[in-house]
């Protein structure tokens, strides 16, 4: 009975905390999350569970805590919504309370007539006023103030939208776009990696000709010395930009280089230039060795008096965020990445403000890297735009990040590196996935006033026309791991879901963007409804979708708000699918957990199903070419109500192998596949709009 009623304490002292004690499993089952698991992911929390006195005393806080301060750090409140406002004085105390609002001018609120019980609360009675927050208020971010004998307060306030409407080119018909791998898709003046220059081109070579978007993988900052991780899904920062991907040429200060300098900018280019001709995996450190010497050289040409004013008011709008990223990127250079001594364990800590001023050349060349790429990307959405596309540039926002990069380093607490993002065993990866990304701390996200989730989001945003979100359930909840453990032995810790997609949909709103959140695998019931309902759009992949009795969905019944598309990034080529690469690539590898045999009679019975529904919508015939069954596969998706269908161009032109595999680091080249076709010959971007097979398909989707 003792260790009955110890479990129902941790158990309630986890969910206190927004930690799940039981999860549904991809098998239609339930899990128990064990005790040590939720010892240690409460301990990743910051909260002591070891014994069961400091479980009583850690309840007694949770309990206590909102009556300790004033006002909350933060509130959320819906425009349309009548809210309302708690706030904590001591018992009797009077309290006003005003809201100033970010445009100038202020709104007096009224104070509800709603008593509640005061509270003792270390030694001092709390008694509590509500507040009535209006209906109209404009959306934005304002401050809410109060006043009274119990001391003054603020706290940050966010209005945001009941819904995000799609633009109304979008809402009047289905558009189609392309999904990109950017850095595979080389063009003769590419540096051995697709780049912002190659984006805005294959923008307007494929906007000219109908497609509405392109989908291109995240664009995140990696590390400023070799080795690059390769993935753009482990990155360094969400909120900055990887100047891997700039176009050298482009930079301004090319015009006046000096016959010298520009010698060394020819030499640096060469080697880089060779590159695109290599049929094997793409070698980022090549490409960033060769483009950092260039851009360097640029770096120390002196700037345009308007230039040097432009780049200082980047500066400033990005502000301590960028400061801190240049300083953690010419720190990485000075000292390697780390770990680095208790000196340099933050932006704060004594020597790292000593670096401040010693490395001040470094921090400033890193800050110009970003200003560049800031610059690029509004090109290649202007592009975009200019070509008739009515999304243009849709970017893609990553889960995390790096635990060892730079907004690991420079947010402290607001990520909980104790522990790591990931995914339970599912039907693709039955070992499940450890992402290696430390995850946001709920309640330090709330008391910084999500302000670091906020200015990632402005940039993402800025030159986008559209954003997905990968894995949006981590906006509700995500897979923590706790650290030296397995993936499976994990748990679901919750966030607050009116704060992190009210605040997503404020940022989208300002910036007229579209949101699309990938909601693919196990999903809480009601989630996509919730989404939907605030005009979040949902993503649909063919080989995923099914009906009630596991058929292929037809065509009518999906969904009319999502990006519906036949493949995913995950998973290879459709091409390459047909042909079970997705079971023997896995094999080789040793990802599975159940026979071969049984895997392949699986896949194949999967195929065959697909193959009747699309003869069931006359897409095919009796004996199709592997080409017929991938152009039939995108007509019955562009047979689908779904405002949004994607294509691959890895489709496009026959590709077969995967970019990623799911599950794998070294074992496989993940994210270094340069685009070819089917017979493995590499298809640089000049011959892309060109190529037979993407003509071909193309045809197809103006007849599907």
């Amino acid at each position: 009975m003792e260790h009955a009623v110890e479990l129902s304490s941790l158990h309630a002292l986890a969910r206190a905390h927004g930690v799940d004690t039981a999860f549904d499993t991809f098998g239609g089952g339930r899990a128990e999350a064990t005790a040590d698991t939720l010892i240690a992911v409460l301990a990743a929390l910051g909260v002591d569970a070891r014994t069961p006195e400091r479980i009583e005393v850690a309840l007694r806080e949770v309990d206590d805590d909102p009556w300790r301060r004033v006002l909350p750090p933060v509130v959320i409140h819906r425009q349309g919504d009548r809210g309302e406002l708690a706030v904590h004085v001591t018992d009797g105390d009077p309290v006003t309370a005003r809201i100033e609002l970010e445009s100038g001018g202020s709104v007096d609120l009224a104070q509800a007539d709603r008593w509640v019980e005061p509270r003792e609360v270390d030694g001092r009675r709390v008694g509590r006023a509500t507040f009535v927050l209006p209906e109209h208020l404009p959306l934005g971010w304002h401050r809410v103030r109060t006043s009274g004998p119990s001391g003054d307060a603020h706290a940050e306030l966010a209005v945001v939208p009941d819904r995000l409407e799609l633009p109304e080119p979008v809402s009047r018909r289905s558009r189609w776009g392309l999904m990109v791998q950017l850095y595979s898709v080389r063009s003769r003046e590419s540096w051995g990696l697709g780049d912002l220059r190659d984006l805005a081109d294959l923008a307007w070579l494929t906007g000219t000709r109908g497609a509405d978007f392109l989908l291109i993988n995240p664009l995140h900052a990696a590390e400023p010395v070799s080795p690059l991780t390769p993935s753009p899904y482990l990155p360094t920062s969400r909120r900055f930009i990887n100047p891997l991907y700039l176009r050298v040429e482009d930079v301004a200060e090319v015009g006046y280089l000096s016959a010298a300098d520009r010698a060394l900018l020819e030499w640096a280019a060469e080697p880089a230039l060779a590159l695109n001709a290599d049929d094997g995996p793409i070698d980022r450190d090549a490409v960033w060795a060769a483009k950092r010497r260039a851009l360097e050289v640029l770096f120390a040409v002196p700037r345009t008096a308007a230039r040097e004013e432009a780049f200082a008011a980047f500066r400033r709008r990005e502000g301590q965020g960028l400061e801190d990223f240049g300083l953690w990127c010419a720190l990485v250079e000075r000292d390697g990445p780390g770990p680095w001594s208790e000196d340099l364990r933050g932006p704060s800590a004594p020597g790292a403000q000593r670096a401040r001023t010693e490395l001040a050349d470094r921090i400033a060349f890193h800050c110009w890297l970003q200003w560049l790429c800031d610059q690029q990307l509004g090109d290649a959405q202007r592009a975009a735009v200019e070509a008739g596309m009515a999304v243009g540039v849709m970017h893609d926002l990553a889960v995390g990040v790096h635990p060892g990069g730079a907004d690991a380093w420079a947010m402290g607490g607001v990520l909980a590196g104790a522990a790591s993002v990931g995914a339970p065993p599912d039907m693709y990866n039955q070992q499940g996935q450890d992402w290696s990304q430390p995850p946001w701390h709920p309640a330090e996200l709330a008391r910084v006033a999500y302000r670091p989730y906020r200015e990632l989001l402005r940039t993402v945003f800025r030159h986008a026309g559209a954003v997905r979100i990968d894995h949006i359930m981590g906006l509700f909840r995500l897979w923590w791991i706790p650290r030296g453990q397995a993936p499976g032995t994990g748990t679901y810790v919750r966030y607050d879901v009116e704060a992190m997609l009210g605040i997503l949909l404020l940022e989208a709103q300002r910036a007229g963007a579209v949101v699309i959140g990938e909601d693919l695998g196990v999903v809480e019931p009601g989630v996509r409804e919730l989404l939907a309902d605030r005009g979040v759009l949902g993503t649909s992949v063919l080989w995923f979708e099914k009906d009630d009795d596991g058929r292929p969905l037809r065509p009518e019944d999906y969904r009319r708000l999502a990006l519906s598309t036949v493949t995913t990034h995950d998973l290879p080529p459709t091409a390459g699918y047909l042909a079970e690469e997705h079971v023997a690539l896995r094999e080789r590898l040793g990802l599975l957990t159940e026979p071969v045999p049984v895997v392949r009679a699986q896949a194949r019975a999967e195929r065959a199903a697909v193959l009747a529904a699309l003869r069931d919508q006359g897409l095919i015939g009796s004996d199709p070419s592997e080409r017929e069954v991938v152009e039939a596969l995108h007509r019955y998706v562009r047979r689908t109500p779904s405002v949004l269908v994607g294509v691959s161009l890895a489709d496009a032109v026959g590709e077969r192998r995967a970019q990623n595999q799911p599950g794998t680091d070294t074992e496989y080249p993940n994210w270094k596949v340069p685009l070819a076709d089917g017979s493995g010959r590499l298809v640089p971007l000049e011959q892309v709009v060109t190529h037979p097979r993407f003509r071909s398909l193309l045809a197809a989707l103006e007849l599907g």
